[in-house]
């Protein structure tokens, strides 16, 4: 529990899906199902495993809970059914919304026997948002290539937020065909970004000796492209000396990384012909065999907990961070216990109990958000009533 919660009389209740009306809600009645569909749709899956699907897809939204079946290979059974117990027999509109969305993920990979066969069941969706995206890849590959030696604050702030809009490419809320993709970066895009503690972030990096750096990762794609420009430019101009990236230990979330992602994606880009593609991905393949750039996975990263019920292994992990990148829309929710807070309080009160500094760059897609003045809430209101989940609108917020 978070030493600011402890503090705090009545802070507030969790998101429920069962709130009408609530963009929760809609992803309980409408996408989730849209997903199971999209994933027999996608996939060559056996007679059991499409008909596995169907019965998860027909749960919802009345279906009863029940505990995840025990596998050969899943480690997380147990642990399962514990987070599963208070709810059990419980219609999944009595869940918790981050809650109902990890628990249908894990039983959509329950449904396709995942810790035996191996088979990412988002992996088609996941290789044509690359491919949608390719151009952008090869342009920001040359721009990142021709960075190097001291680190300078123009640049840096120009990779962060390419780290940030690339959080735009969400496959479970977004689909991967070209025309209706978002652009990494657009111009006049400052006026899409809520909060920019990107200033405070940088005069930080100046003063402070960082060794290591860990990025806890979300989308696979084009935005872990992004996400590695940033690594790269950390690791080649030795603002630190080590990056750790936590990555998830099942695929889950339609597009959230795995390890296989992150050796997919850099095998993929050294077999282009294109030369300053295939120059990056050599580089960061180098970072991982001399161990500057680690890739870490841990079961947390797929649980339905939120950040402050983090194990005491992994807390103490990243413990050994100068710096933690928090990225996305799902990681910022478990960050503030994907909670009605309201959209004044402070991020830096919130997040205290997190074990390092940290910074999230996030797109907004869910009904959370804290740290705005009044009057931009008021304004965004009249603005556009879908603010906070279109993917519009971004945040780069600071804590130390």
């Amino acid at each position: 529990m978070t030493k600011y919660l402890k503090k705090m009389a009545n802070y507030p209740p969790p998101i429920l899906v069962s709130e009408l009306g609530s963009f929760a809600h809609k992803t309980l009645i409408e996408r989730l199902p849209a997903i199971g569909k999209r994933i027999i749709i996608e996939n060559d899956f056996p007679m059991l495993i499409r008909e596995n699907l169907q019965i998860l897809i027909d749960e919802l939204p009345d279906g009863k809970v029940r505990a995840v079946l025990s596998q050969k290979c899943a480690l997380d059974v147990v642990d399962w059914y514990r987070y599963i117990e208070p709810y059990l027999g419980e219609s999944w509109l009595a869940l918790p919304w981050y809650f109902a969305e990890a628990y249908f993920y894990r039983r959509v990979i329950e449904a396709i026997d995942y810790f035996n066969l191996v088979i990412d069941p988002y992996a088609g969706q996941k290789k044509l948002g690359l491919e949608n995206s390719i151009t952008s890849v090869y342009s920001l590959s040359s721009q990142i290539n021709k960075l190097s030696g001291n680190w300078q604050k123009n640049e840096l702030v120009n990779v962060i937020y390419a780290a940030l809009w690339g959080n735009r490419f969400d496959l479970s809320l977004f689909s991967p065909e070209p025309e209706i993709q978002h652009k990494i970066y657009r111009e006049n895009e400052q006026g899409n970004l809520l909060v920019d503690d990107t200033e405070k972030l940088v005069n930080w990096l100046a003063v402070n000796s960082v060794e290591r750096i860990d990025v806890i990762i979300d989308n696979a794609g084009v935005e872990l492209f992004c996400d590695l420009c940033l690594v790269d430019y950390l690791l080649n101009t030795q603002l630190a000396q080590t990056v750790c990236l936590h990555l998830k230990a099942h695929p889950t979330f339609v597009s959230d990384a795995i390890i296989k992602d992150v050796d997919d994606l850099l095998d993929r880009l050294f077999l282009e012909e294109d030369n300053e593609v295939k120059s990056f991905a050599m580089r960061l393949k180098k970072y991982i065999t001399s161990q500057g750039l680690q890739l870490k996975e841990h079961l947390f990263w797929t649980s339905p907990l939120v950040f402050w019920e983090m194990p005491e292994d992994l807390m103490l992990e990243l413990t050994k961070a100068s710096l933690t990148i928090i990225k996305g829309d799902a990681n910022y929710r478990r960050l503030l216990g994907d909670r009605h807070w309201s959209f004044t309080t402070p991020f830096a009160e919130i997040v205290s109990y997190f074990p390092t500094p940290l910074v999230a760059l996030r797109t907004l897609k869910s009904e959370i958000v804290c740290g705005l003045q009044p009057s931009l809430i008021t304004r965004l209101n009249t603005e556009d009533t879908h603010w906070l989940t279109n993917g519009k609108r971004g945040v780069i917020q600071f804590a130390c």
